[in-house]
């Protein structure tokens, strides 16, 4: 059976944004920017994604558009009877790992948004939003059962294929998005004091810029943008025959940046309004954005919309996620797409009880933990830390030094109807000897070996 492609150039771009865009963007990057000395961070932040982000999406890019197949099965026809193939075998694990945690918290967006439209929290108090957050993410019955409705939403969409599912839900909500981000924007530019949290966000304070910045930024550029887990390689299977990959991983980390920074003007003009504590992290989403949105005209109505896109941002994640599992088992076992959607699905969906009850600390999982974690957090620490910047170095090794350039060159080009000798000539040489050396300082960091 002929293998499925996105339909058009911009059907690949909202696509890979939507992998990007996650519920990281909607509140720890802005958050981060504004820790760390506002434009001087995204100054940094930039350059880490020149010499970062961007040499590693293009050669995923590369890796699935060459070979047309899954992330396990691209790796093994590039450079087959090799053990080359554990990269992308590393990165469907990374996958799987990932939405054990993340569909738990995506379970939370869904319950908040199903509150909101209620209209839950009219009046709601500090005390109120506390309470009700912790009983969202405690239960226990009601944060399984929004975790495994998260599930069946994305085993639905991905059961309906690459063009009627992935395409037309990411070219419907990506938009979307953008115009309710636009809109959250617009109301919290008009509240008394916003300024502070625009100069929160956009200061530029060069004395902030630590050593631990400059790696949390390069952190950011790396995993902000989906790359060590296998999705970009998968996506870019589905890339047209004609599309510019340069391009688009340009445009991809610019619109993801660009997302970010409006979800930042969207909550910390509110947030510094009502002098509440911009370092809330996830709390910032769940308890002070509720308050806050309770208290201002029309306030039910953008809370509606914040919560709406913030499920965009987590469901179009997660389609890219459970996608490269998906992939594998389609191609290279044989299974059915749909049986293959609900299976990958069922299986999140049961293991991932396991972070959603270690959320409370109080309950038999909860209280367990090996070496100081629970499960939560080393489905967290394992994947973010271990897997994907591993995951990346390799990528970056086998693309440097295992693949001609002249390879390169011609897929690249789309067969040499690109002129890209320039552009190919610095992507090549900063991803043979700056992205690998860079990605092993984040990782030796990330796992304690390097202190900063």
């Amino acid at each position: 059976m002929k293998r499925e492609t996105f339909s058009s150039g911009l059907a690949v771009f909202f696509a890979t944004l939507g992998s990007a865009v996650g519920l990281g963007n909607i509140w720890k990057f802005p958050y981060l920017t504004g820790q760390y000395g506002g434009g001087a961070f995204l100054a940094v932040y930039f350059l880490c994604i020149l010499f970062v982000g961007l040499p590693i999406m293009v050669s995923e890019f590369y890796i699935g558009r060459k070979t047309r197949k899954n992330a396990v099965g691209a790796l093994e026809e590039l450079k087959p009877g090799t053990s080359w193939k554990y990269i992308g075998i590393m990165g469907a694990l990374s996958s799987y790992l990932i939405m054990f945690f993340y569909s738990c918290v995506a379970g939370w967006v869904y319950f908040y948004l199903f509150k909101a439209i209620k209209g839950d929290f009219a009046g709601i108090t500090m005390a109120n939003a506390q309470s009700q957050f912790g009983d969202v993410i405690m239960g226990p019955v009601s944060p399984i059962i929004w975790q495994f409705i998260v599930m069946g939403v994305v085993a639905t969409i991905l059961a309906m294929g690459v063009k009627d599912g992935i395409e037309k839900i990411t070219k419907t909500l990506m938009p979307l998005l953008f115009v309710l981000i636009i809109i959250c924007d617009i109301r919290a530019l008009t509240l008394p004091g916003a300024g502070e949290g625009i100069n929160f966000l956009l200061q530029v304070d060069f004395s902030k810029l630590t050593a631990a910045a400059v790696l949390t930024a390069l952190g950011l550029a790396f995993f902000k943008l989906s790359l060590g887990m296998g999705t970009m390689i998968t996506y870019g299977s589905y890339f047209t025959a004609d599309n510019n990959l340069f391009g688009t991983a340009a445009k991809v980390a610019l619109s993801d940046t660009l997302v970010s920074l409006l979800a930042g003007i969207a909550i910390f003009p509110t947030v510094f309004s009502f002098g509440l504590e911009p370092s809330a992290g996830p709390g910032l989403l769940f308890m002070t954005i509720p308050l806050v949105f309770s208290q201002i005209p029309f306030g039910n109505v953008l809370l509606v919309a914040f919560f709406f896109l913030t499920s965009i941002a987590a469901t179009t994640a997660m389609l890219s996620l459970v996608e490269v599992p998906l992939a594998y088992f389609t191609e290279e076992r044989g299974v059915a797409r749909p049986k293959a959607a609900i299976i990958n699905a069922a299986v999140i969906a049961i293991i991932g009880i396991l972070a959603t009850l270690s959320v409370d600390k109080s309950s038999l999982l909860g209280s367990y933990t090996f070496l100081g974690r629970g499960f939560f957090d080393w489905f967290d620490y394992i994947s973010s830390n271990v897997l994907l910047p591993v995951g990346g170095l390799l990528i970056a090794i086998f693309i440097g030094y295992r693949v001609k350039k002249e390879d390169l060159k011609r897929e690249l080009s789309n067969h040499g109807r690109l002129h890209i000798d320039s552009i190919l000539n610095v992507y090549y040489f900063i991803l043979r000897y700056v992205t690998p050396a860079l990605l092993l300082i984040v990782f030796l960091n990330s796992v304690g070996i390097l202190k900063f």
